[in-house]
């Protein structure tokens, strides 16, 4: 049997994806099937992993709720035709994800299949019958999360020099990084200390570790001695970098105070896990209102502080964590002033 060329095999699968439009199969059961879309993978990413343990938590609590995780990995270019292909057959009843940038793919998939439902965390969306969006106050966990570096680089700590420098360590640009993120880490910083400057640098990967940990020595040496990232596996170089040559870390989203004892300073946490179950419930009851975007952070509960692991307490004199609880109690009570930049 001869092989057909590759051209026209794409060109089959092409046609038979488009032709999907109109066929997907009635589902003929009570399940309530959920795909939780992973752009990426689960594992290095606080994102993923508290998403994909909220609906597998969810669904053990709920014997008609069907859980599936998909990983689509690290190439962009794939993700929208490995969406398409997971919902071509018609049997999730909803898409669940979390990515800035998974909205717009779920739009174009969703031309194709009019009757999906996609709901996105940590991304804003607004217009489409289709798809509802949450998106957290990055802003705001970044406002106190710099306030937080600025308190220690500032400080007579072990490792704090004299220079009042913090860095950003991002796995790449995207809007909500640019425009939010790196932007409320320095104004938070500012608001403790005008003076207080930020080396950001790019890794352009997620997974390179390596490549981290040379960017965090070098603003080191450019006088850097508190980091935060964004930057999913790739941010264990520079925890690393941090170990071996004396610098202090807050990270957004988890706990990660046992990465580096003593030297992860403090920790934002995302209610990823809290939200997904939220949204999950209100979802297998059909309430679920889509075409809006809705914005959640520190004064809705969704976006906090860990504040109680001993690891914190032990890790800062107590001077700063009175002044830094004062601060974040202020943020929560509506006492700080702050306009969010748009995206």
């Amino acid at each position: 049997m001869k092989k057909l060329p590759v051209v026209l095999l794409l060109f089959a699968f092409l046609f038979s994806f488009g032709c999907k439009k109109n066929t997907a199969p009635e589902k003929t059961d009570n399940t309530f099937s959920v795909l939780v879309f992973i752009t990426g993978v689960t594992a290095g990413s606080p994102t993923y992993e508290l998403m994909a343990q909220g609906a597998l938590d969810f669904a053990k609590n709920n014997p008609n709720v069907n859980v599936k995780i998909y990983e689509a990995g690290f190439n962009q270019a794939e993700w929208e035709q490995q969406l398409g292909e997971m919902v071509s057959g018609g049997e999730y009843d909803i898409v669940l994800g979390s990515n800035p940038s998974l909205p717009q793919l779920a739009a174009n998939v969703g031309r194709m299949f009019p009757d999906q439902k996609f709901i996105i965390t940590d991304a804003h969306y607004e217009g489409n019958p289709q798809i509802r969006t949450y998106l957290y106050n990055q802003y705001e966990q970044s406002l106190y999360l710099g306030y937080l570096a600025a308190l220690v680089t500032t400080s007579s700590m072990r490792h704090a020099n004299a220079q009042k420098k913090i860095g950003f360590i991002a796995a790449q640009e995207y809007p909500l990084l640019t425009k939010q993120m790196a932007p409320g880490f320095l104004d938070g910083a500012r608001l403790a200390d005008p003076e207080i400057e930020l080396d950001r640098r790019i890794i352009g990967s997620w997974a390179d570790a390596n490549k981290a940990a040379e960017l965090a020595s070098a603003m080191i040496d450019w006088g850097v001695d508190v980091f935060t990232s964004i930057a999913g596996g790739a941010s264990l170089g520079m925890i690393k970098t941090a170990v071996d040559r004396g610098a202090y870390i807050v990270s957004y989203n988890i706990n990660e105070y046992s990465l580096a004892e003593g030297l992860v300073i403090g920790c934002g946490i995302m209610e990823q896990k809290k939200l997904v179950m939220e949204i999950l419930n209100e979802a297998l009851a059909g309430n679920i209102e889509y075409g809006i975007s809705q914005t959640i952070g520190i004064k809705e509960g969704y976006l906090g502080f860990i504040k109680d692991d001993p690891l914190y307490i032990n890790s800062l004199p107590q001077d700063i964590r009175v002044k830094f609880e004062v601060f974040l109690d202020d943020l929560r009570a509506g006492r700080i002033n702050y306009v969010v930049p748009s995206l």
